[in-house]
């Protein structure tokens, strides 16, 4: 069975049966399945199971997928174009698969996703989740531990740190904060928080964040997007952390690239590791 797409009708059939009308994740879900294509991270925490588990591991199966062929695809045009000495340029850059960093292909892509669900809310539909996902042929995509969230910490595994998505569906988002921010990856890594616009201790919540914002500049950056059409579980909230943000700067004025010679040497590095012993050792 092939990895399912998050929009394909039989993976909405299968979800469709996690689906709770009060916990308002039927655009949330989908939204953080394309979060993980455009986010790309490899280390994924889920607080509280749902509807919002399968398409997690399914998008990150699919990208597993999609990486490695991006891998090799970028491998064959950078080794196209350089054999024989040329330098990289424009044709390079939008030739398929266009835009691609040689970089962020140096190292194999194989996310992690645990899931922490205590299975005490009975209208939650967590319990039900693992025979979906073995329906869907995720089972083993998903590290499931059943505790609190007090007392999970000790239990996730070494791997999963430091954290690049956290997806936080609790009512204690500020527990999570104060405890799992230093765990969360200083290079960019999310935290993704559902519900916390709209009500007084979810306010009271989001300007405790803002206090720590002001008070430690170049910390986080925060977004709180509302579902404007609903009463309740009508938002999130995203945190980046940014104490350890490494600069990506590849182009230059007007967004032009500069095809400098690190480019083309991990453009060149990219591709012999891909293709090992076919490429010329020159490469």
């Amino acid at each position: 069975m092939g990895v399912p797409g998050v929009f394909d009708a039989e993976f909405r059939a299968a979800v469709d049966k996690l689906w709770v009308p009060g916990m308002g994740t039927e655009v949330v879900a989908p939204l953080l399945a394309s979060l993980v294509q455009f986010h790309r991270p490899q280390r994924v925490l889920e607080i509280g199971m749902g509807y919002t588990t399968p398409f997690l591991a399914a998008a990150l199966a699919g990208l597993e997928e999609q990486v490695e062929a991006e891998a090799r695809a970028l491998a064959a045009k950078s080794r196209a174009h350089l054999d024989g000495g040329a330098a990289l340029d424009d044709r390079w850059l939008y030739a398929e698969p266009p835009l691609l960093a040689p970089a962020f292909y140096r190292k194999p892509y194989r996310p992690r996703f645990v899931a922490v669900d205590n299975l005490s809310i009975p209208a939650s539909s967590a319990p039900r989740v693992f025979e979906t996902l073995t329906e869907l042929g995720l089972d083993d995509r998903v590290t499931v531990v059943n505790a609190d969230l007090h007392d999970c910490l000790d239990l996730l595994p070494a791997e999963l740190f430091p954290i690049d998505l956290a997806w936080v569906d609790a009512w204690e988002c500020l527990y999570f904060f104060d405890h799992f921010w230093e765990r969360i990856n200083p290079d960019g890594g999310l935290i993704v928080m559902h519900y916390l616009m709209t009500y007084p201790e979810g306010e009271s919540i989001l300007e405790y964040f803002a206090k720590v914002q002001r008070g430690r500049p170049g910390e986080l950056e925060m977004i709180n997007l509302l579902e404007p059409h609903k009463l309740g579980q009508n938002s999130i909230t995203v945190l980046r952390r940014t104490t350890a943000g490494r600069p990506r700067a590849y182009g230059g004025q007007g967004g032009t690239i500069r095809y400098h010679r690190a480019l083309q040497e991990e453009a060149a590095a990219q591709a012999r590791q891909v293709e090992g012993d076919h490429v010329r050792p020159d490469l």
